[in-house]
C-alpha cells in the first residue's frame, strides 16, 4: 500500500517545478519582483508552499533575495555573466568529452533532430520554444557523460542565466540555428574529441559574448 505526500509538500514541490522551468526557459524577465502573496495567489496555494519554494529557487540561484527581502529574478551584470560564461566554458566541454564514448548513433540522430526543432523555432521567432529546444540539445548529449553532479551544477548556471538569455534573443535576431552545432554533431560522428571540446565551447561562449556587447 503506498503512502501519499502531505499535500502541503506536493503543493510546494509543483510550484518549485513550475517557476524553475519558467525562470530557466526565460519566460520570466530579469529583475521581475516576485511575491509569496502573488505566487500563493496564482498558484492557488497557501503561503507556504510559496515560501518553500522560494527559498529552494533562491539556494539555487534561480531568484535572488535582497536585504529587505524583496525576490526577483536574477539581473545579471557583465563581470556576472562573463563569470558564468567561464564556468559553462570549462564544464560543457567537459561533459561533452565525458558523452563521447556512449555516443551512439541512435543518440546523435535524436540530436540533429533536435537541432532541426532548434531551426524551427527559429523560423517561427518563438524565444522560450528556442531555448528550451537548445537546452534540451546539450542535455540530451550531456546526460550520456553520466556525471551527475556535474550536471546538476551546470543546471544552476543555466538557472541563473535564463532570463537574461531570454533578454538576449529580443535583441539579438536570430535567422539560423547555433552553426556550432553543427560542428558538434560532426565531431560527435567523427569520435574527435579535441574537435568536440572546441565546438562546444564555441558554442558556449558565442551566446554569451552577445550578452556583454549588448
Amino acid at each position: 500500500m503506498s503512502i501519499s505526500r502531505p499535500p502541503e509538500i506536493a503543493a510546494h514541490e509543483r510550484l518549485y517545478r513550475a517557476l524553475r522551468s519558467q525562470i530557466m526557459l526565460g519566460e520570466l524577465p530579469p529583475g521581475k519582483a516576485l511575491t509569496l502573496r502573488g505566487l500563493a495567489a496564482e498558484h492557488h496555494l497557501s503561503m507556504t508552499p510559496a515560501r518553500e519554494a522560494v527559498r529552494r529557487l533562491v539556494a539555487e540561484g534561480a531568484l535572488t533575495l535582497s536585504g529587505s527581502g524583496r525576490v526577483a529574478t536574477p539581473a545579471l551584470s557583465d563581470e556576472r555573466i562573463e563569470e558564468l560564461a567561464a564556468l559553462r566554458a570549462l564544464i560543457e566541454p567537459e561533459l561533452a568529452a565525458r558523452a563521447l564514448p556512449r555516443a551512439h548513433f541512435a543518440l546523435i540522430d535524436r540530436l540533429a533532430t533536435m537541432n532541426g526543432r532548434i531551426a524551427d523555432a527559429v523560423e517561427r521567432h518563438d524565444a522560450v520554444g528556442y531555448i528550451r529546444c537548445n537546452l534540451d540539445f546539450h542535455r540530451m548529449l550531456y546526460l550520456r557523460a553520466q556525471a551527475p553532479a556535474m550536471l546538476a551544477m551546470l543546471e544552476t548556471i543555466w538557472l541563473q542565466l535564463g532570463p537574461t538569455m531570454r533578454a538576449l534573443y529580443g535583441r539579438v535576431r536570430r535567422n539560423e540555428p547555433p552553426r556550432h552545432h553543427r560542428m558538434i554533431l560532426a565531431a560527435l560522428r567523427a569520435g574527435d574529441e579535441p574537435a568536440l571540446r572546441l565546438a562546444v565551447r564555441a558554442d558556449v561562449t558565442h551566446g554569451l559574448r552577445h550578452l556583454t556587447s549588448a
